[in-house]
């Protein structure tokens, strides 16, 4: 399963309530290759599901992912952080054995 952050889902809504993101979109996180640490994350916002997604749902988002990335990143938390240091979205993976300093991408 992949959990969504209290900050996360404020976000989100933040994104839905102003407009920015259509309400009818769910996030979409995947992995690819590349990156300092040889694999890195991906997240759009998406409206088209696939046979090979796997659907979740936590805090009232739903997130989707593709069965390939889906383990690489089982137990994976979608967090945010903001503010004047603030990352945006970033992921808690317990999966990764190293990661790079800006966390967007990681090795197993």
């Amino acid at each position: 399963m992949i959990t969504v952050s209290k900050s996360a889902k404020d976000e989100v809504l933040r994104l839905m309530h102003n407009g920015e993101v259509s309400s009818d979109k769910f996030i979409r996180v995947g992995v690819k290759g590349g990156g300092c640490s040889g694999l890195s994350y991906d997240m759009d916002f998406d409206s088209n599901l696939t046979e090979q997604d796997k659907i979740f749902e936590d805090q009232g988002v739903k997130v989707v992912v593709d069965k390939k990335s889906f383990l690489y990143l089982v137990g994976t938390e979608l967090d945010f952080s903001g503010g004047l240091n603030g990352n945006g979205f970033t992921f808690k993976n317990p999966n990764a054995s190293r990661t790079c300093g800006c966390g967007e991408s990681f090795s197993i």
